[in-house]
């Protein structure tokens, strides 16, 4: 299993460290697509995936979710967290396992979520319906300092309720003089960089896995297309996910480093709990 650079409250003494820096923001990687950010004091969970629960789901079936990687932090250690995101209802960004602990430590803590899967959510965090804040594609909330906004993602295609609401999305969040992005589950649908285009991404974080259908599971951007993606958008910086987690759904990040590095694409491959912070852009 790969060890985690550091972990639970040593990554918690790391983040403390960092609270009062006040000119730029920081991210830690806490595997998968799932990423802590810190702003001026300021921390965001988005999509955060700490438990083990896919592993004990898929036990002794065709498509055992066998992990690669140690957890990064016990959820009922994170505090203070003022927003958590969910960018569609897939367990490994909407895990009951990671998500209650971390309601029931943060009083007062915001939910953002796709409007189109309200009802499902609420059920599996045993929440009241009304508790998180729905978003559509073309929508956006600010809470605090922070504006999300939400577009659509592929996995594998942009995907509507009977409403017309959108039940897979990326989020591009705006703080200070920052933009970030964080895809969720995407392939590069027709128009995905021009939306991008105009947000002026400072950093986004990418999936690399691919889209292999034998895998028998929703796919992803791959290393190449992540890199490119990255270049016709003009995002300044990228940081790879979506891999080293389970054994039959990775990738080698070193692919993405290859064509990043051809397409002079900014970009910085993390370790399981590694730091970046926006001194680097």
């Amino acid at each position: 299993m790969i060890p985690a650079i550091i972990k639970d409250e040593a990554l918690l003494k790391q983040v403390e460290a960092y609270q009062s820096d006040n000119n730029h923001f920081h991210i830690w990687w806490l595997g998968q697509s799932g990423y802590l950010l810190l702003w001026q004091g300021k921390k965001i969970l988005i999509d955060p995936y700490l438990s083990d629960s896919l592993t004990k789901k898929y036990a002794n079936t065709h498509k055992p979710h066998i992990r690669m990687s140690e957890r990064v932090v016990k959820p009922e250690l994170l505090n203070d967290i003022l927003i958590v995101s969910s960018s569609h209802n897939h367990t490994d960004h909407l895990d009951a396992e990671t998500l209650i602990p971390v309601f029931n430590n943060n009083p007062g803590i915001h939910f953002i979520i796709p409007e189109a899967n309200r009802s499902f959510v609420a059920e599996r965090i045993k929440m009241p319906a009304d508790f998180p804040v729905g978003l559509n594609d073309g929508e956006q909330i600010t809470i605090g300092d922070f504006t999300f906004h939400a577009i659509p993602a592929a996995h594998n295609t942009i995907d509507r309720d009977e409403k017309g609401l959108c039940r897979y999305l990326g989020y591009i969040i705006k703080f200070g003089k920052w933009t970030i992005y964080h895809s969720g589950d995407t392939l590069w649908y027709d128009g995905l960089d021009n939306i991008l285009s105009a947000f002026k991404i400072d950093l986004a974080m990418l999936p690399i896995n691919g889209n292999d259908p034998a895998r028998g599971v929703a796919g992803n951007l791959n290393t190449e297309e992540a890199a490119e993606l990255g270049r016709a958008a003009g995002i300044k910086h990228i940081i790879p996910c979506h891999y080293d987690m389970f054994t039959f759904n990775t990738t080698d990040p070193e692919l993405f480093a290859l064509k990043a590095g051809a397409l002079q694409q900014s970009y910085t491959i993390l370790p399981i709990g590694g730091h970046w912070n926006s001194e680097q852009l």
